[in-house]
């Protein structure tokens, strides 16, 4: 129904948000296919910085109302010079590769001392 007007702005507040994993991608992908056939803008307000990274050419970091940082989603996940951009950053939980193999193997190996 937003489409039938023909919109040059869309502003999207956490779109995605409650939806599963498969059905984010889906949605993130019509947003992306929708913008490049009708060619609009969106604004996209998310904490979720790999929908962030996936959907945004540019991205501003707020903080109480008040933009602390701007650029591109690559230059401010890699180079966040605002302690509260960098803050945000180090909240997003990274998976270390062989870590929960490792986890387990050593969880393993207890159990079997115990025995």
């Amino acid at each position: 129904r937003a489409l039938i007007t023909r919109p040059q702005l869309i502003v999207a507040d956490e779109p995605v948000s409650a939806l599963d994993v498969s059905i984010q991608a889906q949605v993130l992908n019509l947003l992306l296919d929708l913008q490049q056939r009708f060619g609009m803008t969106y604004l996209l307000i998310s904490h979720d910085l790999a929908v962030v990274n996936h959907l945004c050419d540019e991205v501003l970091v707020m903080q109480q109302g008040r933009v602390v940082e701007q650029g591109s989603p690559k230059q401010l996940f890699s180079h966040a010079r605002h302690p509260y951009t960098q803050s945000l950053l180090n909240a997003v939980p990274q998976i270390a590769p062989g870590r929960a193999r490792a986890l387990r193997n050593l969880r393993v190996k207890a159990s079997s001392n115990l025995v």
